[in-house]
């Protein structure tokens, strides 16, 4: 807590301080280090008070260095009334310089600021008090849910295209008079009238927010427009008063309101235009929230009560329907289905739940019924976390960026004192017109030196290529990833899910010869009746020549295989486990295509009557169709690609061979996987590892570049800098 210029910093673990180190920080009067509370107690002389930003900055980076750690929280704010990039940059910086705030990164491309800060020193509403006395704004947790943030979005954005409309509407006749009627009667006056609203009424937020900045000795865009265009409009207005004070001088006197309208009218233009962009940028965000139902059913004291989402709290019994989406992430507690996770996993397969398994929200269930206990609800699921990675990434910063901030924030005070030396030259040396020359010129700089476009371009292009990734069902989880991918020169893969389809297709049904086309109609007819996810695949490949038989009837063993039953006889379909747990005897010939197929690493499944077994079906993923076309495409780029794999060698050498690729390994464990992206570093080169993200898991974290493909949430979140989600 904060009392007067005393601080209270919260430690995590026991590492120790470096406090000779600590104590000699410029303006620190006295430490005192609680190791049992786990806390640093700092206090701050009277006379560096205004500097107590950065000294707990020093101080915390102080103790990182140590290898201790500080507790801190990172939040992610909605920053309002920025107009350029120049904004961004003042305004990150109004809240670097308050007392408990460690970084600051606020992006003009989708209005919202990153913050590191000391809980308990720093608060969000001392933040936004903060950026208020500047103009700016900023949106504390509770103000700033998703929806109300869309909805002031929104009213600004029909405010701006209102204004937008009118000063364009105006500015067209202004324009038309100022450059064909220029001489007519009462020209003058006409473009006076037709200016004055487009600047001072549909331009005032230009004039406000020079004016707040000016209170503050600061400039941003904001500066630039209203001194270039209200020193247009004053010097017209002088002119058409007192034209004799030119006249005299035997000079014309000339009005420039057009001018002024117009470059006001072409900036709210192009504010619109730009505003209209980054509305579409948050279209991912928008598509991905709507993969949560909005009203669910849930169970108190026994009783379904249907409920809008926001009001699930954990511990609520949800109720799941056939086809219904998932509301909240939670544990089954009664009832099982297959749910398709593909927008989390990637993989098309869907998954069993049954009671004690996970669900996650966003998630669709298919044809069975169960309930669940939420475990997580609201910012703290799965879907959400997906949500606030694309949005973090939408704002953040890649290297380069730096550059351009620096830049931007030096940029307008350079501008003005460019235009004042134009101004003064030419009204040394510019003879009888030197002032109404280096008005003019004045007036050029300031207009022409707006820094929109170098300050929007970088964070734009983020914006627009990680929406559109994610648009595409690819996460990219920072800017950074971005430059360093263009960087890469050799791609590692991973098998299962990557090249291959993650779609399982019969190879072949092996049958003994006992088998009757009967026993083909009614493997068809079990598995056309099951929801096991292998039972597509087999149903896909015998319904040319198989027939669905009405009388068969189908239980679901959880998790080991399927019993069937046609007229008083029983049939099982799984694996050798479950059958040998049936007393199922396996001739030999049938035995040894079992084996020839696990030896090529596909899935088996044994279709069996009550006493022996009466076909083999193998089951495989096939490389997917665009596999081949794409390692080509890399090869043509430059890029070598090698696949590291756990399956085992045989299936590594024929799908390499297949894709001509020379660099593979079978059989490689997690930490095997590691050490190989290592040694391809070491070697100079800059890596990518596309993985599942969860055998693959140490090998994306140590690559240049992790793309996780069918992922869970760790992983997904976590280690991988992108992520493939659909």
């Amino acid at each position: 807590m904060k009392d007067e210029h005393n601080y209270k910093i919260s430690l995590v673990g026991k590492a120790t301080l470096p406090m000779e180190k600590l104590q000699e920080v410029n303006g620190v009067t006295s430490l005192r280090h609680d190791p049992q509370k786990g806390i640093l107690l700092v206090a701050i002389e009277e006379r560096k008070a205004d500097d107590a930003a950065e000294i707990l900055q020093e101080m915390v980076e102080l103790i990182r260095q140590a290898g201790g750690e500080v507790k801190t929280e990172k939040a992610t704010h909605p920053v309002l009334h920025m107009t350029c990039a120049a904004c961004a940059s003042s305004s990150q910086n109004i809240l670097s310089f308050v007392p408990g705030v460690l970084s600051a990164s606020v992006n003009y491309g989708n209005g919202k600021g990153q913050i590191e800060y000391l809980p308990g020193i720093a608060t969000p509403d001392a933040m936004k008090q903060a950026l208020l006395e500047m103009g700016y704004d900023l949106l504390t947790e509770e103000e700033s849910s998703y929806v109300q943030v869309e909805e002031l979005q929104e009213k600004a954005y029909r405010t701006l295209r209102r204004h937008t409309v009118m000063a364009v509407a105006l500015a067209i006749p202004l324009v038309v008079i100022g450059m064909f009627f220029m001489h007519a009667p009462f020209a003058n006056i006409a473009m006076w009238v037709l200016a004055t609203p487009i600047l001072f009424l549909f331009g005032r937020r230009f004039f406000v927010g020079a004016w707040k900045q000016a209170r503050h000795r600061s400039a941003n865009m904001d500066t630039l427009v209203a001194l270039s265009t209200g020193i247009a409009y004053l010097f017209s207005l002088f002119n058409m008063l007192w034209p004799q004070y030119w006249e005299s001088r035997g000079l014309e006197a000339h009005v420039y309101f057009e001018a002024a309208g117009v470059i006001i009218a072409f900036i709210l233009l192009g504010k619109m235009l730009e505003a209209r962009a980054k509305g579409h940028t948050s279209d991912a965000i928008r598509k991905l929230m709507g993969l949560q139902p909005s009203r669910v059913t849930v169970f108190r004291d026994e009783v379904a009560h249907e409920i809008p989402i926001a009001e699930v709290v954990v511990g609520d019994i949800v109720l799941v329907r056939p086809g219904e989406k998932i509301a909240v992430d939670g544990e089954v507690t009664g009832g099982s289905s297959f749910v398709d996770e593909s927008m989390i996993s990637g993989e098309p397969l869907h998954v069993e739940k049954s009671q004690g398994t996970k669900v996650f929200a966003g998630t669709i269930n298919q044809k069975g019924s169960f309930r669940f206990r939420a475990d997580k609800v609201g910012k703290d699921t799965l879907l959400a976390q997906i949500i606030r990675t694309v949005d973090e990434a939408q704002g953040s910063k890649a290297p380069v960026q730096g550059l351009v901030d620096r830049i931007a924030s030096v940029f307008v005070p350079v501008v003005i004192g460019i235009a004042l030396l134009s101004f003064v030259i030419w009204l040394l040396f510019g003879g009888e017109n030197g002032f109404v020359y280096g008005l003019l010129t004045m007036v050029t700089v300031l207009v022409i030196a707006c820094p929109c476009a170098l300050g929007l371009a970088t964070p734009t292009a983020i914006m627009v290529g990680i929406g559109r990734g994610a648009d595409e069902g690819i996460l990219i989880k920072d800017a950074e990833s971005l430059e360093t991918a263009k960087r890469v020169d050799v791609v590692v893969l991973d098998k299962t899910g990557t090249i291959t389809e993650g779609r399982p297709q019969v190879t072949a049904i092996t049958w003994s010869l006992d088998a009757t086309p009967l026993h083909r109609d009614i493997l068809y007819s079990i598995e056309y009746r099951s929801e096991h996810p292998l039972a597509d695949a087999i149903t896909e490949e015998l319904k040319e020549n198989s027939n669905l038989l009405d009388e068969v009837t189908v239980t679901q063993v959880s998790g080991k295989g399927i019993e069937g039953a046609y007229e008083d006889e029983i049939y099982y379909i799984g694996n050798l486990h479950f059958l040998a747990s049936k007393g199922v005897v396996i001739p030999a010939g049938l035995k040894q295509q079992v084996y020839q197929e696990m030896d090529a690493a596909h899935t088996v499944s044994v279709f069996t009557d009550s006493e022996k077994a009466l076909g083999v079906v193998g089951i495989t993923d096939r490389m997917k169709p665009t596999s081949r076309e794409a390692i080509a495409q890399l090869r043509s780029m430059g890029v070598n690609v090698a696949i590291y794999t756990g399956d085992n060698e045989k299936v590594a050498a024929a799908l390499a061979a297949e894709l001509a690729v020379t660099d593979y390994r079978g059989e490689v464990l997690p930490e095997e996987k590691v050490e190989l992206v290592r040694k391809l570093q070491q070697q100079g080169h800059t890596v990518a590892m596309v993985g599942d993200g969860i055998n693959d898991s140490g090998a994306l974290a140590q690559a240049d570049v992790s793309i996780a493909m069918g992922s869970g949430s760790d992983i997904a979140m976590d280690v991988a800098k992108m992520t493939i989600i659909s």
